[in-house]
């Protein structure tokens, strides 16, 4: 699995995800901004892509500044931007209730997606991850849905990786939501959808062939990654250990214990 060398030769660009793998929590992963500077030093296109719901990416290129790492706004997206994009591209019309934090409805509303609380009015539930997630909304959630509401998810990720234990992330509302309405909430535009992957390209402007996807969740990069014909590091400086390798069911093309790695072969 750990064939370094070749994917740093061929590799032209570089995607990077954030939590677990450039920094955790608050803290940057020993040496991030060293290895970024050096890829494009060297020539590589980099960018940023989380599923993240909870800020918005202008917040996600502030932090990596403040940790040191050169970063535009335009370097980097989220699943709320994504999913705001998305249906202002697909249903501009719909009026959206949100299972979802404000940073998500900002996104919406910046982009002319009406947003309402009335569930006999939403077109569209938003189910996000949600620290404030409560039977209110879920019965909300509820209503909209049994009467013909899309459902569209932000993220899938089960836990958010922190320093003093993992976070439950968005794949618990999609869960509860799912559980009442009897409906799936699809789609759900992160990672490893290829609607993220799209717009994670167009931030590099370079083909899924050219670029490597890096970060340390297998279900979410690494599948990305696969599907669409990236190469894929997974570090391990994040939610997958080194005891679950022997359990995973697709295979990164290198693994490394964490970003740092990558300064022997920049």
């Amino acid at each position: 699995m750990n064939n370094m060398g070749k994917i740093f030769k061929q590799a032209k660009g570089f995607i990077f995800d954030l939590d677990g793998t450039l920094y955790l929590g608050d803290s940057l992963i020993n040496g991030a901004e060293r290895v970024v500077k050096k890829l494009r030093k060297s020539g590589r296109k980099v960018a940023f892509v989380s599923n993240k719901p909870i800020a918005r990416r202008s917040t996600y290129a502030e932090k990596l500044r403040k940790l040191g790492i050169d970063c535009e706004e335009s370097d980097v997206i989220n699943s709320s931007l994504v999913l705001a994009q998305f249906i202002a591209a697909n249903y501009p019309e719909h009026t959206v209730f949100p299972v979802a934090e404000q940073p998500v409805i900002d996104d919406l509303t910046e982009l002319g997606i009406e947003v309402t609380e009335d569930p006999d009015t939403a077109q569209i539930v938003v189910v996000s991850w949600d620290r404030r997630f409560d039977y209110q909304k879920l019965h909300k959630a509820y209503k909209a849905a049994i009467q013909g509401a899309l459902l569209i998810g932000t993220n899938p990720d089960r836990t958010c990786p922190m320093p003093d234990g993992d976070l439950p992330d968005a794949a618990c509302m999609i869960a509860a939501v799912e559980a009442c309405t009897e409906r799936k909430v699809d789609p759900i535009v992160g990672k490893p959808s290829e609607i993220m992957l799209d717009e994670a390209l167009k931030l590099v402007g370079l083909r899924a062939d050219e670029c490597v996807m890096v970060g340390d969740r297998v279900e979410t990069d690494i599948l990305m990654a696969s599907r669409a014909g990236l190469l894929s590091v997974l570090v391990l400086s994040g939610v997958t250990k080194k005891e679950d390798l022997k359990h995973i069911a697709v295979k990164p093309d290198a693994v490394a214990e964490s970003v740092k790695d990558f300064l022997t072969f920049i």
